[in-house]
């Protein structure tokens, strides 16, 4: 069996204006200057509160949590008008029923996002039931630790040689390779490229189409 494990914010669903215009009107509403667009990239793909302290430079725990609080509050009431603002990237649907039909494989999440969004973004694109484990912070430490990838294996059973993390963010790569998986990056994300290189992806892919044929060639 060949575990895929999936990031989605960057990997799986195009959400880098909204995240990005949330983080700014989140700063902006406590009277914290917004993080410039750039900023508000380099952390996602990480759980809320580590993202906060990141963008904030600070470890006051009122103020994190103000700043988490405050962006949930947002994207919440934003849902019904930016419902067409977190669309799957070209490709990623045909990708992912290519690999359900294959005998070898079951896939799952590992995200940054809370699992309350990751059931509404699942069932808004009709692909809940593609993923046989969901890996959030909500049961796990941020990326890039690895207890995300280690939690997905042990609930279904996979070798960590025989998983493999597909991701866009050097987080994604981080985790993969702590928890000593595969890992594939993805060139369209929020990190560059050469970063996810530098920290070890086993192998890159410029479009969705090429996922399959990569992941064969990982697992031979």
């Amino acid at each position: 069996m060949i575990l895929v494990m999936f990031d989605m914010d960057g990997t799986l669903i195009d959400t880098q204006a909204l995240i990005t215009e949330h983080m700014a009107t989140t700063f902006e509403s406590v009277g914290l200057e917004a993080p410039t667009p750039a900023e508000s990239r380099r952390v996602i793909g990480l759980s809320l509160p580590v993202a906060m302290a990141r963008l904030a430079k600070s470890d006051d725990s009122v103020l994190i949590e103000t700043l988490v609080d405050t962006y949930k509050t947002h994207y919440r009431a934003s849902l019904v008008a930016d419902a067409g603002r977190e669309g799957l990237f070209p490709g990623a649907l045909e990708a992912l029923q290519q690999l359900r039909q294959r005998d070898d494989v079951v896939m799952g999440i590992a995200t940054g996002k809370g699992l309350h969004g990751v059931h509404r973004i699942t069932g808004l694109h009709g692909i809940a039931d593609y993923f046989v484990t969901l890996q959030t912070p909500d049961h796990n430490p941020s990326k890039p630790h690895p207890g995300m990838l280690e939690t997905a294996i042990r609930e279904t059973g996979a070798k960590a040689d025989r998983t493999i993390m597909v991701g866009d963010t050097t987080f994604d790569i981080e985790m993969g390779v702590a928890a000593k998986c595969k890992t594939v990056g993805v060139t369209w994300g929020y990190h560059e490229p050469r970063e996810l290189i530098a920290v070890g992806a086993s192998t890159m892919i410029d479009r969705f189409d090429q996922l399959d044929g990569a992941i064969r060639q990982l697992v031979e």
